[in-house]
């Protein structure tokens, strides 16, 4: 993927929605990196929802392409950001986040403060994220790694050896909003790397459902398949949730738990005094090697 790809512009969109949070009185991820590593644009879009009115105005907007988007993108960071501090204590040693985009996660969490971790994503994402560091801290931290790579093309178990991450360690990967984005050859390109995985390690990841891509069910979301699917041809892989745990074990993983908007609802936004409704295309894994 080059540089002007249109794959590498869509991490802003999630962490303005994640910025905007924290003006609600009870934000459903504590992140106050969300605004500050943002580029310039998504600063100041992240700092006009101060004012409610400028809030709903965008929630209204993201729900009428995506019914369920706002909650969404909040609920899945939330989801496996505790699957990530629930297993720091059995002995993770790295984490590594794939497709990192502006995810502040090695930032905001103090568990990882020293634990290595390794921000994996595309050249011109790693560019400015490397940016956004430099400006807020005057430096990337010690324990974080920015690590250029595509997907479609790069051999991710070398490039993770070179950088210090091997299958020697339990490593908790995190793939957050990336596998709609890649061609089937390169989502199982990236399992067969985890397939090498030590055993204690942990997948936690989201996926779009395959009968959204196919069209058969749209979910409340015709605009964003119109958009993502038809026009820009962004979304391409899919799976269906009752074949997430046969596609884990062909490469050795075991699927803990699958969630969706019913989790969501009952974990996160109820208990918050939220009203919203995840949307029902996109759903999130955990996965445990043994």
């Amino acid at each position: 993927m080059h540089v002007n790809n249109p794959a590498a512009q869509t991490a802003l969109g999630p962490m303005i929605v994640v910025a905007a949070d924290q003006y609600e009185p009870a934000p459903l991820v504590h992140d106050p990196w969300a605004h500050r590593l943002l580029p310039w644009s998504g600063r100041i879009a992240a700092g006009a929802t101060r004012w409610p009115a400028v809030r709903r105005y965008l929630m209204k907007a993201t729900e009428e392409k995506l019914s369920g988007g706002w909650a969404s993108f909040l609920c899945r960071k939330r989801y496996l950001d505790d699957q990530l501090l629930a297993t720091i204590p059995q002995g993770i040693e790295a984490v590594v986040i794939l497709g990192a985009g502006y995810d502040t996660r090695a930032y905001r969490l103090p568990q990882l403060a020293d634990i290595p971790v390794c921000e994996v994503d595309l050249p011109a994402n790693v560019a400015r994220k490397s940016s956004a560091l430099q400006r807020c801290f005057g430096r990337t931290p010690h324990n974080v790694t920015l690590l250029p790579t595509d997907f479609e093309t790069s051999d991710l178990t070398t490039r993770l050896a070179d950088a210090g991450f091997t299958h020697r360690q339990r490593i908790f990967y995190i793939w957050e909003a990336v596998t709609q984005y890649l061609s089937e050859a390169a989502v199982r390109s990236t399992m067969e790397h985890l397939a090498g995985a030590a055993p204690g390690s942990a997948l936690g990841f989201t996926y779009v459902r395959q009968d959204f891509l196919d069209g058969r069910q749209m979910y409340g979301a015709q605009k964003a398949y119109d958009d993502f699917v038809v026009k820009q041809r962004l979304w391409k892989f899919g799976m269906d949730p009752r074949g997430v745990s046969a596609f884990l074990a062909e490469y050795g993983w075991h699927e803990r738990e699958q969630v969706g908007p019913e989790e969501y609802a009952a974990r996160y936004l109820t208990p918050n005094g939220r009203t919203m409704t995840a949307s029902a295309i996109e759903r999130a894994v955990y996965a445990e090697r043994r």
